[in-house]
């Protein structure tokens, strides 16, 4: 019901800034299916990639985890953080919880949540300013935060192994709020040993390599659902418009998603660099179909089926400790009933 409402209040809210549906409607209808293929395959991409730095940091930590069932967690941590309440703070409670569960110490699950962390918003920063490079009002200070950005990812990498007591207290001053939150597991576990990981150079390098590709695919996701439609904006523009519509969404953090806001911001934004309101409008249907929609649908289908996983696990110990205590009471009743002595005859004289 909460979703249903946020979306109505969406939809009033930019009413005035979204195109007719009947409009839009004809245009994605129309839509080229193998660019459409390719905006699936783009947005899946991007999940793989957030998935794999997860499963990358365990492994650091001596822990193996399938590829699928980091997929699991991913799909179903995003589902938590985009749609409910306080979401980004259930979301990080139930990677915990998973990482726990796959054999992580709360020492490297703390570090996989923290260090994950750093590396997305490192890349995220990346994207942003490489696409700002492409601009020319803005190419000399992107170049030189894109300096200072990198100066910054190798301090930090040189002193998570040096100076992780330093790098820890930089962490929980960022991370802090949101791990302190009630619905979090207690801070002092989590955060009780949190320099569980020894990262190479190279560990560095992919993390950060699969970060940028994390944001690029889901970039590459919103460019070729433009293409579908027949708008063709170049790719920086793509990118500028995609961080202004992020920015967007995180100004009304209580829209799931950003639903609205970022629909509205996309369109306006496209519409800015040179395309049509339809087309454009059309190209954000199309692609928050399948990058909000779509992934908070297998989201919370994943999620499902780890609680029933979960469930099966839970019931089968159960099952097996009460059979255990069932058959520990029969061989005592049974060994109890082999050691009473027999029943004493009646003494004659008493029948007498």
């Amino acid at each position: 019901m909460a979703m249903l409402g946020a979306i109505g209040v969406s939809a009033w809210a930019f009413r005035d800034q979204l195109p007719d549906a009947a409009a839009l409607w004809h245009v994605a209808a129309h839509a080229n299916p193998a660019w459409l293929a390719v905006m699936v395959l783009s947005q899946l991409a991007s999940m793989a990639m957030f998935s794999r730095v997860q499963r990358r940091l365990l492994r650091a930590g001596g822990v193996r985890m399938s590829l699928p069932r980091a997929l699991r967690i991913t799909y179903a941590g995003n589902a938590l953080s985009t749609t409910l309440p306080v979401g980004p703070a259930v979301s990080v409670a139930f990677g915990f919880r998973q990482f726990r569960r796959a054999g992580a110490t709360p020492r490297l699950a703390t570090a996989v949540i923290v260090v994950g962390g750093v590396v997305m918003n490192a890349g995220y920063a990346v994207v942003g300013l490489t696409a700002l490079v492409a601009e020319p009002y803005s190419r000399s200070f992107a170049i030189t935060a894109l300096a200072v950005l990198a100066g910054a990812t190798g301090a930090f990498a040189l002193l998570w192994n040096r100076q992780r007591a330093a790098v820890s207290r930089l962490a929980l001053r960022v991370f802090g709020p949101l791990l302190r939150h009630r619905l979090v597991v207690p801070v002092t576990e989590m955060w009780q040993g949190r320099g569980a990981l020894r990262l190479s150079v190279r560990d560095w390098g992919v993390l950060g390599l699969m970060a940028v590709l994390n944001w690029v695919f889901d970039i590459l996701s919103l460019a070729t659902a433009e293409r579908a439609v027949g708008v063709h904006t170049p790719l920086y523009a793509v990118t500028l418009a995609y961080f202004a519509a992020q920015a967007a969404g995180s100004v009304l953090p209580l829209l799931p998603g950003g639903l609205g806001a970022i629909e509205a911001s996309l369109a306006a934004s496209l519409v800015a660099f040179g395309a049509l309101a339809v087309p454009a409008g059309a190209a954000v249907a199309l692609y928050r179909l399948v990058s909000f929609w779509g992934v908070v649908g297998a989201g919370w289908l994943a999620w499902l089926t780890i609680k029933i996983a979960e469930d099966d696990v839970t019931r089968l110990r159960l099952r097996r400790a009460f059979g255990d205590l069932g058959s520990a009471l029969y061989a005592m009743s049974q060994t109890t009933a082999y050691a009473a002595p027999a029943p004493r005859p009646p003494d004659s004289s008493e029948s007498a």
